[in-house]
């Protein structure tokens, strides 16, 4: 391979693990809010179920409010975890590819 096939395949490999980098921390920052919002949400059905004074969802008269957020809450726990996922497959395709390059 020719000194300059070399140094645009070393280029492109370090952009392409900038660019994992960039991605990743996207990732982590999608992450941390979904999390918050899910805290909040706990928080706003705790509070809803003790004006209520009913915190068991199957009963008839649970409160919709209280019902409707925890299915959001289960909606954003689910994209969190995606995101998770997400970001280990890029870890591990990162630093496999690139032997160890990637520190996110």
């Amino acid at each position: 391979m020719k000194v300059n096939q070399k140094e645009r395949l070393r280029r492109s490999e370090e952009f392409e693990v900038a660019q994992n980098r960039l991605r990743a921390n996207q990732i982590e920052t999608m992450i941390a809010e979904f999390d918050r919002i899910c805290i909040d949400l706990g928080q706003q059905i705790e509070a809803e179920e003790k004006r209520a004074r009913s915190s068991d969802p199957t009963y008839f008269a649970y409160p919709t409010y209280a019902k409707a957020a925890r299915e959001r809450r289960a909606r954003v726990q689910q994209s969190a975890d995606a995101l998770r996922n997400e970001l280990d497959r890029l870890r591990f395709e990162t630093t496999g590819a690139y032997g160890g390059q990637f520190a996110a």
